[in-house]
């Protein structure tokens, strides 16, 4: 399997792979994989094809060998294939194997003439799941979709797997003129390492993020062009390339002063979960510390979400080590897991987390992250209820299919999708009353 980066920052909640194995949506690349391979994965309430790509700098076309031919009714069953061995039906109805074996022998007795009938047909196909995240991408639409930039130098990560199943990382697009372009690493390039950190056995997420920095200082890459299918590989390079990085902070934070000046507290926006977010957010979190924040309020309202991982990463930053941020669960082996936190708490102090009927996906996975290990109090209104993990898979034709494969369960075993997150107040209370709820939340967990 080979699970894509989707990067730039405001993609669909989606994780880019290759049928037909399923890729993980939450964190190998964190996220869940996808693009979580995980792949990394995007995840917003809802996000149309016309809106994937609304944002997307123009990228150099790979170039590829010919695709095999694939015919009508080949392509047709392999989106059927996908749908039978990943979908997960998370309403109510009531999908099945058999009644899907059913509709294939259906759709492929009479034979495809042209291409665009059968792109027709796979449409109708995902459309009789009922299910509103599940969908056809042309080919112009998902090779969009797998040109998102997150590194700030111009490339695009997948994730493959080695002759010993351990992951390399090869550039899979590449911004025609882009830092990275200009500088000498090209398609098919594959990362060895990043400021001389070898990068073997790391998710595309972790090596974008070691790519990123401030806008106009410099990274070391070293790289070599190896052909995957023959095993022969080029001489090894080592260029630096300058970033230039088209992501904006979406933390936004300032020190408030409370109770006449007695309580200090940091309040932090974060409008998105994009490649910036964490490190970002640890900042603010920082300098609020060394400014004498003793209580911290995170606004998440009208967060969409956006890149899962990011999401699962910044809970973590709160929780102690042990803690469960999110559960996730789906028809695959690889699905049903526990995303548990591996580090200490960036802060101990009580945390508020402002959330409304936008704050969706990401968003929801931070709230119940920290609200079910009694680290935040929640105030506001209930959240939008997005908790689908969706993959999106490649065709033989070069257009793909997005299915729902999982759905993410909080700590406290609540489904989140459809449901959303209940807050525990609708209005601020006093520190007061916010130490006391913590104080019992972690009482009632201890027994």
């Amino acid at each position: 399997m080979s699970g894509y980066v989707c990067l730039k920052l405001s993609p669909p909640p989606t994780c880019l792979s290759k049928h037909p194995r399923l890729p993980i949506p939450l964190v190998r690349n964190t996220l869940l994989g996808a693009a979580l391979s995980f792949g990394l994965v995007f995840s917003f309430p809802s996000v149309s094809a016309s809106q994937i790509c609304r944002d997307v700098e123009p990228i150099q076309e790979t170039l590829q060998t010919a695709p095999e031919v694939v015919t009508n009714e080949g392509l047709v069953e392999e989106a059927w294939q996908i749908v039978n061995d990943t979908f997960l039906d998370t309403g109510r109805h009531r999908w099945s194997q058999d009644t899907w074996q059913l509709k294939r022998e259906a759709i492929l007795s009479n034979s495809i003439q042209t291409r665009s009938k059968a792109h027709h047909i796979i449409k109708r196909m995902l459309s009789s799941l009922a299910d509103p995240y599940t969908r056809f991408l042309s080919p112009d639409e998902f090779s969009k979709m797998a040109r998102y930039d997150m590194t700030g130098v111009g490339i695009n990560l997948k994730e493959v797997p080695d002759e010993n199943g351990d992951l390399r990382l090869e550039v899979l697009g590449i911004i025609l003129d882009g830092p990275a372009h200009s500088a000498g690493v090209r398609q098919g390039d594959e990362i060895l390492a990043v400021n001389n950190m070898e990068v073997k056995g790391k998710s595309a997420f972790e090596v974008s993020s070691l790519l990123q920095g401030p806008n106009g200082t410099s990274v070391t890459i070293q790289h070599h062009y190896c052909q995957v299918k023959h095993g022969n590989c080029g001489p090894v390079e080592s260029i630096e390339v300058q970033r230039q990085l088209v992501a904006r902070t979406p933390v936004f934070y300032r020190l408030e002063q409370l109770d006449n000046g007695v309580t200090s507290v940091g309040y932090i926006r974060l409008k998105e979960f994009n490649a910036l977010a964490r490190k970002d957010l640890v900042i603010a979190m920082k300098r609020l510390q060394d400014m004498g924040a003793s209580y911290f309020i995170l606004d998440l309202r009208d967060n969409l979400g956006g890149l899962v991982q990011a999401g699962i990463e910044i809970a973590k930053l709160f929780l102690n080590e042990g803690d469960t941020v999110i559960y996730t669960v789906g028809r695959d082996p690889q699905l049903q897991k526990a995303i548990v936190t591996d580090t200490s708490p960036l802060i101990q102090a009580p945390v508020v987390i402002l959330v409304n009927d936008k704050t969706a996906s990401a968003s929801e996975i931070v709230a119940s992250a920290l609200h079910d290990n009694c680290r935040a109090v929640l105030v506001g209104k209930r959240t939008y209820g997005k908790g689908l993990i969706q993959s999106v898979f490649e065709l033989d034709d070069g257009s793909g299919v997005v299915i729902t494969v999982g759905k993410y369960v909080t700590p406290n075993h609540k489904d989140i999708n459809g449901n959303g997150i209940e807050p525990d107040f609708q209005k601020l209370p006093a520190w007061d009353d916010i130490s006391r709820h913590l104080k019992k939340c972690s009482m009632s967990q201890q027994g």
